[in-house]
Order: structure tokens, then C-alpha cells, then sequence
């Protein structure tokens, strides 16, 4: 059986562990079809992309926008071994999924601009659209045209990127899913989470400039407050399509 590969950049405990958890719920995923990795603690082991179904991202702290001297020297590391890896990712039209950090990931790997002067959203819940491309889209053919989805980030994808597809917008930010080749996904907002996973993120990273701490309660309150269904679907049909279409190549 082959596995997906997690990769995870959040290098709070709590927050990964948290993460992975809602991997593993809203993806309908067991531990044993998971090789995780947590590249805060270690570098990308040397991986043969054969063996696995599909590799899923996680978010983190990070800004690949960043100018390279004001990158905490871990975070440039992790970001270094995830763009090292795209090239073969693209080449391979691997399924792939980047979840929010995943999304300047794959802009900068296709040379689109990315950064904070126009599309960072604040924490909290956004309304959604998919686009006509979108709707035939195998991952959001038989979703609903608008959802829910919860966000929370300082840089974003500022046009779409050259050959990509675009799939969801919303008012703040209009590239929140965005495909490469048929199997190369990446979304601004989270597909894993859902209020309670926001509280903790919420709590950890209170002080790294997402929002005025003094406003944590507030945000934590309206966070739990959402109804969040459709990008958990997104997760799952991501897992359930390429697990099948793998199992069967």
C-alpha cells in the first residue's frame, strides 16, 4: 500500500501535533497510511516519489516572501527543502496538496509574485467562491459554488501564476485554490481546519504578528462560531481520489 507524504513546518509542538490530527480526521486518513515528517526536526530525507500516493503540506509560520536575511534560519530551511522539492513534484504532476503556506510555495516555484501588500487576510472565517474552472474541477465538481472557510495569513499569491489553473476566490483574496497540471493543488485557506483547531493556533502564535494579541478572545470566540463543512470535503476528496488512483497505477 502506498502511503501520503505530510509534511509539516510548524515548529511548535502543539501546533503540529494539532495539525496532524486534523490531517489524519478530516482526510479520513490512518496513521498507517501516513509517513510523516516534521521538517523542523529534521532535513527532508531522501524520498523516492514512487512509493507514495500524494504528499500533503501543512502551513506554518513562514513567509516566502520574506527577504532572505530576515528569515529565522530554521524556517529557511524548511522552506529550502520544500522548494527543493517541487521541481520533481511539477515534473511528475504528483498529487500534491499545499495547505495555506503551500500556496507561496507553489507561486514562487511557477514565478508568480508573491507577498504582503495586498491579499493578506486576517484571522477568521472568509466567504469563498468557486469559479466556472473550479466547478469542473474533479476535487470541487460536486461541492457547493460558495462556502466557509477559515484564514489567516500576511502574504498571498498576487497573480496567478503562469499555466495555473484558477479554482476559489474570495473578496480579500482572489486566488484561495489554485492547480498546477491536473494534480498539483494548492489553497489559501485551511481544508483540515476547523474552529477548535484555530483556537490552538490562535493561542501559540498570539505574538508572531497575525493579529493585536488583545484581541485573541475575540477572535477565538468567532472562530468556534463558524460552521465550517466544505474544505474539510476538499481534504477528503483529495485523499479519496488519488489513494484509489494510485492503488489501481
Amino acid at each position: 500500500m502506498k502511503r501520503f507524504l505530510v509534511l509539516q513546518l510548524r515548529p511548535e509542538t502543539e501546533a503540529a501535533d494539532d495539525e496532524f490530527g486534523a490531517f489524519l480526521e478530516r482526510g479520513g486518513l490512518a496513521e498507517a497510511e501516513v509517513y510523516r515528517v516534521r521538517l523542523d526536526q529534521r532535513r527532508l530525507p531522501a524520498l523516492s516519489l514512487d512509493n507514495y500516493s500524494g504528499i500533503i503540506v501543512g502551513g506554518g509560520p513562514g513567509c516566502v516572501s520574506d527577504a532572505p536575511e530576515a528569515k529565522d534560519p530554521l524556517e529557511a530551511r524548511i522552506e529550502a527543502d520544500i522548494l527543493g522539492l517541487m521541481p520533481e513534484v511539477l515534473a511528475r504532476d504528483m498529487p500534491f496538496l499545499g495547505c495555506c503556506y503551500g500556496m507561496g510555495i507553489l507561486g514562487k516555484t511557477l514565478g508568480a509574485p508573491v507577498g504582503k501588500a495586498r491579499y493578506g487576510e486576517p484571522i477568521g472565517g472568509v466567504e469563498c467562491s468557486v469559479t466556472e474552472a473550479g466547478a469542473s474541477d474533479p476535487l470541487l465538481a460536486d461541492l457547493p459554488r460558495r462556502f466557509r472557510a477559515l484564514v489567516g495569513h500576511k502574504e498571498a499569491v498576487e497573480a496567478l501564476p503562469d499555466g495555473a489553473v484558477h479554482l476559489v476566490a474570495s473578496g480579500p483574496c482572489p486566488f484561495q485554490m489554485i492547480r498546477a497540471g491536473q494534480n498539483v493543488y494548492a489553497t489559501q485557506f485551511h481544508p483540515e481546519a476547523e474552529g477548535e483547531n484555530f483556537a490552538t493556533r490562535i493561542r501559540i502564535y498570539r505574538d508572531r504578528g497575525y493579529f493585536a494579541p488583545e484581541d485573541a478572545a475575540a477572535l477565538t470566540d468567532a472562530c468556534r462560531a463558524e460552521k465550517i463543512t466544505v474544505p474539510a470535503q476538499i481534504l477528503a476528496g483529495f485523499v479519496s481520489r488519488f489513494r484509489t488512483a494510485r492503488a489501481e497505477s
